[in-house]
């Protein structure tokens, strides 16, 4: 069986291989290490993925997945274009969708932005929303957030209810809050020498993981790195919402 951490008040958990950063869950939120998160995405009937960790609020109205990328320093110092960048992403369907007929499962085109990117200077997080629809009509939101460090990012996949999505990213991100990379990682500590990710925002989101979430009163996700411009979504809904959370409510 599964097991997780519950805040009270706060949980100091390791993340990024217990060597880049660290997180703390605060009240009344729960925590998955990687070995629960692999299990808990096959309870989804999601593929399970190494090296993921799972925030959570105890009620479930939303869980994010968290998965630290070793990719190098990534330089921040480059223009969003928000417009060429969804039309790169919308060029990108064509591809990814031949990639996921070959996967049996049905075309998914991209609408447009949810939430355009944007990048704070001060805490060093790049953040975008993009709304995806379905040939059955399915419609389904993807929020990244992107926290650059000093040898990659913690990429931090919130999965919602399309109808919750304001209240969950407010919610998402206060628990996000307690995320800090460790000393001598953080994005300000880069040195010369540094392995250097060669591309900077623009890259970082065109070659981004997706996450997609349907609700049809059980949950389905999806996480984990994809090719660039993929949209990556879990038809099939599994587990019911009161079997997810049960693996919240058992203490490690």
């Amino acid at each position: 069986t599964a097991s997780g951490m519950r805040g009270a008040p706060f949980d100091l958990c390791p993340l990024a291989y217990g060597s880049n950063a660290s997180i703390e869950i605060p009240k009344n939120h729960a925590f998955l290490d990687a070995a629960n998160t692999r299990k808990f995405l096959e309870l989804n009937g999601n593929p399970p993925h190494d090296n993921n960790y799972t925030l959570a609020p105890d009620n479930l109205d939303w869980f994010a997945i968290l998965e630290f990328a070793e990719t190098g320093y990534i330089t921040d110092d480059d223009k969003i274009d928000s417009d060429a960048l969804m039309k790169a992403i919308k060029e990108g369907d064509v591809s990814s969708n031949e990639a996921r007929k070959s996967l049996k499962m049905e075309a998914i085109y991209t609408d447009g932005w949810v939430i355009p990117p944007h990048y704070d200077e001060k805490t060093k997080q790049l953040e975008w929303g993009i709304q995806l629809h379905s040939d059955s009509g399915q419609k389904n939101i993807n929020y990244t957030s992107r926290i650059l460090g000093r040898e990659g990012f913690m990429n931090a996949i919130l999965v919602a209810d399309h109808d919750m999505l304001d209240q969950n990213i407010t919610s998402f991100k206060q628990a996000l809050a307690g995320f800090s990379y460790n000393p001598g990682k953080t994005y300000a500590e880069f040195l010369p020498g540094d392995k250097v990710a060669g591309y900077g925002l623009t890259g970082l989101i065109l070659g981004g993981a997706a996450a997609v979430a349907t609700k049809k009163g059980f949950w389905a996700a999806i996480a984990g790195a994809a090719a660039a411009f993929w949209k990556v979504i879990v038809a099939a809904v599994i587990a019911a919402l009161a079997g997810i959370a049960s693996i919240f409510k058992k203490k490690q």
